[in-house]
């Protein structure tokens, strides 16, 4: 976790059998991340359905905007309690439980009677999804050494974007209900592989389970012998005992074996242990860089009309229809995700985070620039009465560029490596509340958006916030690829970095 692992050095396990078991382990991660991208992205089909439905559920337009945002504003509220929970029952223990409000929820979905049920499902698959974060990065940074994190981290996008084509899939062959009653399996199945899976050894050593730890590392190591991983073993250990000491101590220069701090009154003591570890700066420096990296991914296009894609789709005149249009996003969310587990062994995440971005703003500039000069200021993506009959092939292509480029974005690999291990869960849980708020003001503002500025204005807005979020991660994005957690840990810690290590920044301060 904080050191780096050679597992070539490895006497009885190959390097293909090393990386084999942490990728198992992993898998009730990657389930629970299938499910929560069924979750997100299960508005978006249902949405066609219920808007104005003529028999059965039917929603407004008012209403659908509310149904296809509500779970992002329940999301923050399970994000914030994920921490707590994976701290208290531990990494795996909590993978389990986390499941339990998805199972409700897709239960209450498939038997929606009401608008009011309908609203309930979907926030209860919000809060669901917002409670699984902290154990999915929490778990598969703690278990992955340096070599392979970004490719196992980057997978985790992967399984959600294939959780976002399934539902995509069963748009347009079943209906929402029938979808909903197939979701169901999602957690189940994580559920089961939670059973099999290790604790994480970090975790482990930090409670004194010192033997369990030694076990589950071997087996994380590819299931070899205690001596193989001796080395690694130990040095764990020796940091494990650093975060078992006094944090008040280690932080104010105290005799931590002088350490009376216990007798101290329990809050003061908790207020003063929440300032040296959530309010230091190796915490507060990577929060606020994945907090503004999660605002601009989220304002760049794709993830405000996700619950609308198809209507906006019909919209712009797409010579496709909406429901298999959504398909091809699916797929294409799909493949990205698998492209980007190589792009980042190849280039890095930085390069591939900033180019990404930047793509995804002249694709959002194309399709307001398309909307401006051949879409009716009347044409409005909620009124289906509105949308031009002629159709076109060239919105089209933007869109699905907007996807690809869309795709490329990594901000949730930074979540599993960004933060010390005092704070991890709970900073992942915060900053992941974050990116459900910025998602849910995102979602639900866009008709708003749109009545006030038309199709061109909002992606016009859209481009504007990526072509700024380009230049903010280009002063500020260090690249963690190939680095243990330690030494990402003491970047934050040390001395303020205004600008990120790049090549054309050292160049012009060199000639300053």
């Amino acid at each position: 976790m904080v050191h780096k692992f050679h597992i070539n050095e490895i006497g009885g396990s190959s390097r293909i059998k090393s990386v084999a078991s942490q990728v198992l382990a992993a898998m009730s991660s990657y389930l629970l991340l299938l499910d929560l991208g069924m979750a997100i992205a299960f508005p978006t089909i249902s949405v066609p359905e219920l808007l104005n439905a003529k028999e059965g559920l039917s929603l407004n337009d008012v209403e659908a905007s509310w149904f296809g945002s509500i779970s992002f504003l329940t999301q923050p509220i399970g994000a914030i309690l994920s921490g707590p929970i994976v701290d208290y029952f531990g990494r795996k223990k909590a993978s389990f439980l986390v499941n339990i409000p998805h199972l409700v929820g897709w239960t209450l979905m498939h038997f929606a009677w009401s608008t009011p049920s309908l609203f309930m499902s979907n926030a209860l698959l919000g809060f669901g999804t917002g409670i699984m974060e902290a154990p999915i990065n929490a778990y598969v940074g703690e278990i992955s050494e340096p070599s392979v994190r970004g490719a196992l981290c980057t997978s985790t996008q992967m399984f959600a974007s294939i959780g976002i084509f399934v539902i995509y899939f069963f748009g347009t062959v079943l209906t929402w209900r029938q979808a909903a009653l197939l979701c169901l399996a999602a957690p189940l199945a994580s559920m089961l592989m939670v059973l099999v899976a290790p604790e994480t050894p970090v975790w482990l050593l930090v409670h004194g389970r010192e033997k369990e730890a030694l076990k589950s590392l071997c087996r994380l190591r590819g299931w070899t012998t205690p001596e193989h991983v001796k080395e690694e073993y130990e040095s764990l250990s020796v940091y494990c005992k650093k975060l078992q000491e006094c944090v008040i101590c280690s932080s104010t220069g105290q005799d931590v074996n002088a350490c009376e701090h216990d007798k101290m009154n329990y809050f003061k003591r908790a207020l003063l242990k929440s300032k040296y570890v959530m309010f230091c700066k190796e915490t507060m420096r990577p929060m606020y860089l994945v907090m503004m990296y999660f605002l601009f991914y989220v304002m760049s296009g794709l993830t405000p009309i996700r619950p609308n894609m198809a209507n906006v789709c019909g919209a712009f005149g797409m010579a496709q229809d909406g429901k298999q249009i959504v398909l091809w996003v699916g797929i294409i969310t799909f493949i990205t995700s698998i492209i980007s587990v190589v792009l980042i062994k190849l280039l890095g995440k930085r390069k591939l985070c900033i180019s990404s971005l930047f793509t995804t703003g002249l694709a959002c500039a194309l399709l307001s620039a398309y909307a401006k000069n051949h879409i009716a200021d009347s044409v409005f993506s909620y009124d289906t009465s509105t949308f031009p009959t002629q159709t076109s092939v060239t919105p089209l292509v933007y869109f699905y560029l907007l996807t690809i480029f869309t795709g490329f974005s990594v901000p949730w690999v930074f979540l599993g490596e960004v933060f010390p291990f005092r704070c991890r869960a709970t900073a992942q849980g915060f900053a992941a509340a974050s990116y459900y708020v910025f998602t849910f003001v995102g979602s639900k503002t866009f008709i708003d958006i749109e009545q006030g500025f038309k199709l061109w204005g909002t992606f016009a807005t859209y481009a504007g916030f990526s072509f700024v979020g380009t230049i903010y991660l280009y002063f500020f994005l260090p690249e963690t690829e190939n680095k243990t957690l330690q030494e990402i840990e003491e970047f934050y810690s040390g001395e303020f970095r205004t600008f990120a290590d790049d090549p054309v920044i050292n160049m012009v301060k060199r000639k300053r």
